[in-house]
């Protein structure tokens, strides 16, 4: 077994959980620590078994309630010591301490073999991220949200992967008629900003493969994005390919069900 729900993606706050039968791992905890845990009770499973939490960035939504998972449930935070020491105060006492990694590194979490890489995003030392099971070449899953332009390691790394967690943020035209002030428009349409809906369409048609059997679009803004158009974009390229990939589309308030990586 080796699964994955997106527990919330969006500009509110993000937070994705990753199991085997021995592990079940945290990445982000951009919401609050009772929402989280409501999501996972939502898919049945047990929260007091998780063995730690992944830290991408610093940013609010995705760090919010990093502090208090890890206190509550009594686990390690893994993070970079730039992005620890960039939010060290917030996150206050980390009963299981910090447990540093650096990208390009592989480290592992029970069985499951995470590989962080450089992203290109507006923080002190952005990452994605490869998982795996221990011994278990076939099914890998990328992590890439947060994400200003697709890098050429970015892009080869998700051509080895069977799920894929994209981010799918923003509809081009919406953004620029939308209410946001010129400044934060141009952040986010920068290379350190965030993929659009045919930003994710171009990274999908750059890594597609046999082996891609699920993609899950999260990270979508609530101002500048739906999950109706999000959806369209990127179901129409699939179709039009004829590629049988199954697609989904992950919610700010709502867990996906649990997917066969």
């Amino acid at each position: 077994m080796f699964q994955t729900s997106v527990l919330a993606s969006g500009s509110k706050g993000n937070a994705i959980l990753i199991r085997t039968e021995k592990t079940k791992l945290l990445y982000d905890a951009g919401l609050s620590g009772k929402r989280i845990y409501e999501a996972i009770n939502k898919l049945q499973l047990n929260q007091h078994r998780i063995a730690g939490l992944i830290l991408s960035h610093e940013h609010s939504d995705h760090r919010k309630s990093v502090g208090v998972v890890c206190r509550n449930l009594n686990i390690p935070l893994y993070v970079t010591q730039k992005t620890y020491y960039e939010c060290k105060v917030k996150l206050g006492n980390l009963p299981g301490g910090p447990k540093f990694f650096e990208p390009g590194k592989l480290f592992q979490i029970g069985d499951i073999v995470v590989y962080p890489f450089t992203s290109s995003h507006d923080a002190v030392d952005s990452c994605d991220f490869l998982f795996y099971k221990e011994g278990d070449n076939e099914r890998k899953l990328g992590v890439v949200t947060d994400v200003g332009f697709p890098t050429k390691l970015m892009l080869k790394y998700l051509k080895n992967c069977s799920t894929i967690i994209l981010e799918s943020n923003h509809d081009m035209q919406m953004l620029m008629d939308g209410p946001y002030p010129w400044k934060l428009k141009q952040r986010v349409r920068s290379r350190h900003g965030h993929l659009s809906n045919v930003d994710a369409v171009k990274v999908v048609d750059e890594v597609m493969h046999e082996g891609l059997k699920n993609l899950i679009l999260a990270h979508l803004s609530e101002t500048n994005n739906t999950p109706e158009i999000a959806f369209q974009n990127m179901n129409r390229f699939l179709t039009n390919n004829n590629y049988a990939v199954r697609l989904l589309v992950a919610d700010q308030y709502e867990p996906t069900e649990l997917v066969d990586v």
